[in-house]
């Protein structure tokens, strides 16, 4: 996993999305390795020790248990291995249901307390393999970019224009306004269809003079991204790589529909002709326009295209 996927997956995932598959795996794992080495002891806590077909279950339930232990810690499928532990918990309650309706005094009352106690694990699992399911779907959703332009500056000037992200409208066409609110905080305004507007705030978390800038939606905002910028000299003494690495996950519903007109029908075409436009902003000092200038690379888009042209001077 990349810098920046490490930053925006766990915002979309959630506050323990990473560690709740372990989890569950090492519940799984005690509670195998428990049931095949104390047998005995667990059927008399669990009031099932007076009927030999039951004890014999639990090395059964035991061998289920560590080879969910086993999907859950190798991290394949994670979502399906945490169904599996739902499945499991009501083949046990269907089990302890049996169980309860054969047991009188002393051992109903354990195998109620042992059914009470796999209900509440059952409730559980079933909550994490919800949200693991929904964090695997956050992951697929995410759209990822990474594009490079080689500019004729130095890596220090291409990083003071970027450092200041109010010049990010400048070459960024779907941005209206980037408000910085202190060294580290700004607040981004970008133009949608039909009048509609996305609006985040974001937070630069490592900042690398002359090297790296790397950013992020703040938690909770509905278009969460993060990018990362670099810039590495060019060989030969031909200016500066600077190197743009991107992700952003569009919400589901109409403002996902928004988002995803927002950034085109391609993303990355988008994002390679901003770089252009920086490219030209930082080496004339504004983006050179023209009736035939790139607009993306729709078949419909393409068609209004023209030869390159100078502009009326009335629309200089």
């Amino acid at each position: 996993m990349g810098r920046v996927d490490s930053v925006l997956l766990p915002e979309l995932d959630g506050p323990v999305p990473a560690t709740l598959p372990s989890a569950l795996g090492l519940l799984s794992l005690a509670l195998g390795v428990g049931a095949l080495v104390a047998r005995g002891p667990i059927a008399r806590m669990t009031g099932v020790d007076d009927s030999p077909p039951a004890r014999a279950a639990i090395p059964a339930i035991g061998a289920r248990e560590l080879a969910c232990a086993a999907g859950l810690l190798s991290g394949r499928r994670p979502a399906a291995w945490a169904w599996a532990r739902v499945a499991g918990d009501a083949a046990d309650l269907t089990l302890l249901g049996r169980a309860l309706a054969d047991r009188s005094a002393e051992r109903r009352n354990r195998v109620a307390l042992t059914t009470f106690a796999i209900a509440g694990i059952a409730a559980v699992d079933v909550l994490s393999a919800v949200r693991i399911g929904r964090a695997r779907r956050a992951r697929a959703r995410v759209i990822r970019i990474d594009i490079a332009v080689t500019v004729n500056r130095s890596p220090a000037e291409a990083y003071r224009f970027w450092r200041d992200v109010e010049n990010l409208p400048r070459f960024m066409a779907h941005l209206e306004s980037v408000r910085a609110e202190d060294l580290r905080r700004s607040h981004w305004i970008a133009r949608g269809p039909a009048g509609h507007r996305v609006e985040w705030d974001a937070e630069i978390i490592d900042d690398r003079p002359n090297t790296s800038i790397t950013w992020r939606s703040v938690p909770g905002t509905q278009v969460p991204n993060a990018g990362q910028v670099r810039f590495v000299p060019a060989p030969g003494d031909r200016g500066t790589e600077v190197r743009v690495e991107l992700r952003y996950a569009p919400p589901a519903g109409a403002l996902g529909r928004a988002v995803a007109k927002l950034f085109g029908e391609e993303p990355a075409q988008q994002v390679r002709d901003d770089l252009r436009r920086f490219k030209q902003v930082l080496e004339t000092g504004e983006v050179v326009r023209s009736e035939g200038s790139p607009n993306g690379i729709s078949v419909r888009q393409q068609a209004m295209q023209r030869p390159a042209q100078p502009l009326p001077a009335s629309r200089r």
